[in-house]
């Protein structure tokens, strides 16, 4: 697939031609990554975060966010329960703080290495090298890392980089992939400013990296934030009639045409296209090449503060109650829930 046939799916609004995407992206993870769906057990550590991202409900500029930070106990006791849960994988996720040290952090992960043999995922923010080694060497498998969209003017707007550093997140994630990690991505779907260009360009560049985890998931305004107001009109007015939709059917082509062009990569049925349809979104993702979901096992008083967009989907769900309710949804799509870690095929291939 050429980047201007990307463009051209991401423009399409025939009902009949968007089943023939449908069913091409459902058919090509079946045959690239199978009926598997992998559950990864989602540990909001912390909301603290020294960036002032513009969109996002807990950086640095966000108004009247109550911090804070698990203690190692508390995650360890998520991690125990991803692991009698049946999941192969836990994602330690946090804003970029540095509460969150280099020697602290590996000693959770040796520590939920030796009680679970989980596969771990970690989306901490940008690292200095030496920590991330030190992960890597304690046992963490995988790094997650957005670039949030390939157009420089736009990047800069919405994550302005921290003083004295330059901010480069693709030559971060292989730098990553150098050290051994699977490297996962990905964008949202409608953020003001964003083009049909750049889209097609964001889906472009998921192909030309060969990544092994992308998540595409819809921008949902967080009040207070600087996108939510002045910023966010200026952006949309600037980009005028080519300003990308926030909806669930844009989302929906995106992660199937990153399907289309990533046939082996690990992809989920996001939390945030969930939230913005609620009644399918999950399973709509699932079905347009999806093959993955990130159940969340943050204890609820932490839940509620984790607040990257207002009402996430399952936020006042038990455990229980939510991998139930997904389990159920996997199986009556004719699906499977996976067994094991869910290693990307690319690196199952260098084995």
């Amino acid at each position: 697939m050429e980047r201007a046939e990307i463009l051209e799916w991401l423009l399409e609004t025939d009902e009949s031609r968007l089943e023939e995407l449908w069913r091409k992206a459902d058919e090509t993870r079946q045959d690239c990554v199978g009926s598997d769906v992998h559950l990864r057990g989602l540990i909001e550590v912390s909301n603290r975060c020294v960036r002032e991202c513009a969109y996002c409900g807990i950086s640095a500029c966000a108004p009247k966010v109550e911090r804070y930070l698990m203690s190692r106990e508390e995650i360890l006791d998520c991690a125990d329960r991803a692991k009698a849960c049946g999941f192969g994988t836990v994602v330690m996720q946090a804003g970029e703080t540095p509460a969150i040290t280099g020697e602290w952090m590996a000693g959770i992960i040796r520590e939920i290495k030796a009680r679970t043999g989980l596969a771990i995922t970690l989306s901490l923010g940008e690292r200095e090298e030496s920590e991330l080694r030190a992960w890597k060497e304690a046992g963490a498998d995988r790094y997650l890392l957005r670039f949030e969209t390939t157009d420089p003017e736009l990047y800069l707007e919405i994550h302005p980089s921290l003083p004295g550093t330059v901010s480069d997140r693709i030559a971060q994630l292989m730098g990553m992939r150098e050290i051994g990690f699977e490297i996962g991505t990905g964008v949202m779907v409608g953020i003001p400013g964003q083009t049909w260009e750049t889209l097609a360009q964001d889906i472009w560049t998921f192909r030309d990296y060969d990544m092994d985890m992308i998540g595409i998931g819809p921008y949902l305004p967080s009040p207070g934030t600087p996108l939510d107001g002045e910023l966010g009109q200026r952006l949309t007015i600037r980009a005028g009639d080519q300003q990308v939709p926030n909806d669930p059917l844009t989302t929906l082509k995106a992660l199937a045409l990153t399907r289309l062009v990533c046939p082996r990569t690990n992809i989920p049925s996001t939390t945030a296209l969930a939230t913005l349809d609620p009644g399918s979104g999950r399973a709509n993702g699932l079905l347009r090449g999806a093959n993955v979901i990130m159940p969340n096992l943050t204890p609820p008083h932490y839940r509620v503060l984790y607040q990257i967009y207002p009402g996430k989907a399952g936020l006042h769900e038990t455990v229980d109650i939510t991998v139930a309710r997904i389990r159920t949804q996997i199986e009556a799509l004719g699906r499977t829930v996976g067994q094991g870690p869910g290693t990307s095929p690319r690196m199952k291939g260098q084995a």
